[in-house]
C-alpha cells in the first residue's frame, strides 16, 4: 500500500503552512500513535512513501525517527523521515496525519505571504524548523565554513523572507531585555540579530542585505544593533556592501558578545576599515584585547564618525565551529566577493518608505515580546 499523493493531496492542494490548523499537542499524539503502529507494522498504514521524481521509499522504523521542535522544549518533537541510503537525508516531515515532502513544507499557496514575514504561526515555525534544522542544518551546512544552527526556541523572535510561494531565507533576532540563557539574569543590553540563513540556490541576489537592512529599519530608534560574535568572512563582505550603500548605519551596527556591554562590542565599520591595512589589523587586535576592561576609545569613535571608504578591505574571518549558537549570525551566507551579492532591486526605495513609517518606534513588528525570548547556550 502506497502513501498516495503526500500532503499536499490530502489539504486539497493546500500547502501545510495553509492547512495546519489545530492544538500542537494533538498533532504531535497523531504522529506518536502514527509512529507506534509502524514500529507494529499494521497493516492499516502504507508501505512506502512516493517522494517527488517518482521514487519509493519503504516505510519502516529504522528510517523515522522524532527530534525536538523547540531548542528549550524536548517534549515538541517532530516526525522525520530519512533516505535509507544515507540516514542525514531528510526526505518528509509528518504533520496532520499525512508526510509532507520537505520541498512542499516551506511552500504556500497563499498570494499574500511574500516578503519578510514575522513568524507567529504554528505552521511558520515548522517552516522556521525546516530551513534552519533540516534544509540547512542537513541539506545544505555540508562545508567546514558554515556555522551549525540549533533549533530555535519555541518564542524566538523570527522572520521569513517568501518568495514566488516559496520560504527561502530567515533571520532571527534577540530581543534587547531578553534573558541571554537560561541560567543567568543577564539581558541582553540591545537587539541582537542572532541567526541568519539563505538558501543555496537563492544566493547571490541580494536577500542577505535585503534582511540586514530590514533588521535596522525595525529598530530605528535604537542607538546601538548588535550582530552575534563571531561574524563569518561572508557576513562580513555583507556588512561592508551594506554600510558603504547606508552610511548612516556605520555607527549603529557592533559585533556583540552577549549581553552586549560596552566590553563585548566592536564597530564593525570601524573593524572592516582597519583590517584594510597592516597597521590597521595590528590596532583592531590591540582594540579586542582590552575590550574586556574598557570602553572603545574616543579616537576609534572620532575615526568611526568621520571615516571614508578605503578600497580593498580584507575579509574578516569568523571561526564557525567554535561556538555554534554565536556563529550561526552568519554562517550560511555565501562567500562571493561583496559586488557579487547584488542589492535587491528597489532596495533603496523600500528603506525610504519604512524610514518614514518607523521613526516613531519599531511599528509593532518586534517590541511587544521583548522579556519572552531565551536564549540556550548548548
Amino acid at each position: 500500500m502506497e502513501a498516495a499523493g503526500g500532503g499536499r493531496a490530502a489539504a486539497g492542494c493546500l500547502y501545510l503552512v495553509d492547512a495546519l490548523a489545530g492544538d500542537p499537542e494533538v498533532l504531535q499524539a497523531d504522529a506518536e500513535t502514527y509512529y507506534g503502529e509502524l514500529v507494529k507494522k499494521s497493516s492499516s498504514i502504507p508501505d512506502v512513501f512516493s517522494i517527488p521524481g517518482g521514487e519509493e521509499v519503504k516505510l519502516e522504523e529504522s528510517c523515522v525517527y522524532f527530534v525536538p521542535l523547540y531548542r528549550n522544549n524536548p517534549t515538541c518533537k517532530m516526525l522525520l523521515l530519512t533516505d535509507p541510503k544515507d540516514k542525514k537525508t531528510v526526505l518528509a516531515v509528518y504533520l496532520n496525519q499525512c508526510w509532507w515532502p520537505v520541498e512542499d513544507v516551506i511552500k504556500t499557496a497563499d498570494p499574500s505571504r511574500d516578503g519578510l514575514i514575522l513568524v507567529q504561526t504554528f505552521g511558520e515555525r515548522i517552516v522556521l524548523f525546516v530551513l534552519n534544522y533540516i534544509i540547512f542544518g542537513m541539506l545544505e551546512g555540508s562545508s567546514a565554513n558554515d556555522a551549525f544552527f540549533l533549533p530555535h526556541s519555541a518564542t524566538e523572535c523570527a522572520k521569513i523572507l517568501w518568495r514566488n510561494g516559496e520560504a527561502v531565507a530567515f533571520y532571527s533576532v534577540k530581543m534587547k531585555g531578553s534573558l541571554c540563557d537560561g541560567a543567568t539574569s543577564q539581558c541582553y543590553l540591545l537587539p541582537v540579530l542572532d541567526t541568519i540563513f539563505v538558501q543555496r540556490k537563492y544566493r547571490r541576489s541580494g536577500l542577505g542585505m535585503k534582511m540586514l537592512d530590514d533588521f535596522c529599519q525595525s529598530f530605528v530608534a535604537e542607538d546601538a544593533l548588535g550582530i552575534s560574535c563571531p561574524i563569518s568572512a561572508a557576513m562580513y563582505q555583507v556588512c561592508q556592501k551594506f554600510l558603504q550603500t547606508y552610511p548612516e548605519e556605520q555607527k549603529r551596527l557592533w559585533e556583540v558578545e552577549a549581553p552586549g556591554d560596552w566590553s563585548q562590542r566592536v564597530n564593525i565599520w570601524l573593524k572592516i576599515q582597519m583590517e584594510s591595512s597592516s597597521s590597521g589589523k595590528a590596532e583592531v587586535g590591540s582594540c579586542m584585547e582590552n575590550a574586556q576592561t574598557c570602553k572603545p576609545r574616543q579616537a576609534d569613535v572620532d575615526q568611526m564618525n568621520g571615516v571614508e571608504y578605503i578600497p580593498g578591505v580584507g575579509k574578516v574571518a569568523g571561526d564557525a565551529t567554535e561556538k555554534k549558537d554565536a556563529a550561526a549570525a552568519a554562517g550560511p551566507l555565501n562567500s562571493q566577493d561583496p559586488e557579487q551579492e547584488d542589492l535587491e532591486q528597489g532596495a533603496g526605495n523600500s528603506r525610504q518608505e519604512k524610514d518614514s513609517e518607523n521613526r516613531a518606534g519599531l511599528g509593532g513588528l518586534f517590541g511587544d515580546k521583548a522579556t519572552k525570548y531565551f536564549r540556550v547556550i548548548p
